[in-house]
């Protein structure tokens, strides 16, 4: 079920491993980089057609240019008005709901949480005109809190699934020992269940983080304008506003994939103990 250990394979094996793995690196890493050239890349050079070679020269000050031109302080700010309320939201929630459903033994236990996972395979494009018919209705089209309630709304089954299997995996004696000694239900759970969720936690919240912010269909259903859209909508703007800036619009591009990055490493040490946890006895 499990690939071997490339050290229990054959010779020739591990030597056609070591050549593909930096091949196939490279080819992944291959369009970012040539967005990072792109990026500081001088107008000029475009112009003439140097698009793959080398720079004459390395302009910086083009990340300086889409900030002070164009509106992309304003969509990296609606960015994270709806990537960090919907990252509390939707992982403080599938705490409790997926305590709950770990917990407690009732009939409609697992009706309810295929509700919660139900939703999960419903594909987005289904959902596009109701959903939008519906914060129409609610007077909230073209908000960022609109499109942040939708996406805690949309990515709590998801939490709650993971949140559910990973509580269904802790010792069980924990919290019977805890309600002999006359804990509160409440308590158990902030006490005893909660610290041994922190990589659990961390591990969603990267994962829920980078969806959110890499979100681009519903940014572009949801909202219009840059005073409420995410800033993967407003670099589709940007692309209309700068036909011929390609230089510019990589310079976005970059600028707009560092908060994800920059998420993955500060909590990479909790996000791997997150999803590792409880995969060995």
């Amino acid at each position: 079920m499990f690939p071997r250990p490339i050290q229990s394979m054959s010779p020739a094996s591990q030597v056609a491993y070591k050549i593909a793995l930096p091949v196939m690196l490279v080819l992944w890493l291959l369009p970012l980089l040539g967005v990072a050239m792109t990026s500081i890349r001088p107008s000029g050079d475009l112009a003439a057609g140097n698009y793959f070679g080398i720079p004459s020269r390395l302009a910086f000050d083009n990340y300086l240019t889409v900030f002070r031109n164009t509106d992309l302080e304003r969509y990296l700010l609606n960015s994270f008005k709806v990537t960090i309320p919907t990252v509390i939201g939707a992982v403080g929630l599938s705490c409790l709901t997926g305590f709950a459903l770990a917990i407690y033994k009732f009939k409609s236990n697992l009706i309810l949480f295929f509700i919660f996972v139900a939703g999960n395979f419903v594909p987005g494009q289904i959902l596009m005109v109701p959903v939008r018919d519906l914060t129409v209705s609610m007077g909230m089209y073209n908000t960022t809190m609109g499109l942040a309630l939708f996406h805690i709304a949309f990515q709590t089954g998801f939490c709650t699934l993971f949140m559910r299997n990973f509580i269904k995996a802790l010792p069980f004696e924990l919290v019977e020992a805890a309600r002999v000694e006359g804990v509160s239900e409440w308590q158990i759970f902030r006490h005893v269940v909660m610290p041994l969720m922190r990589p659990a936690i961390a591990a969603l919240s990267v994962l829920v983080f980078t969806f959110i912010w890499n979100d681009f269909f519903w940014a572009m259903v949801l909202t219009t304008g840059a005073a409420t859209q995410p800033i993967t909508a407003g670099l589709n703007s940007l692309n209309g506003q700068w036909i011929a800036a390609w230089h510019l619009v990589s310079a976005g591009s970059i600028l707009a994939a560092l908060p994800p990055v920059l998420m993955f490493f500060l909590m990479q040490r909790h996000f791997i103990a997150g999803l590792t946890l409880g995969a060995v006895k």
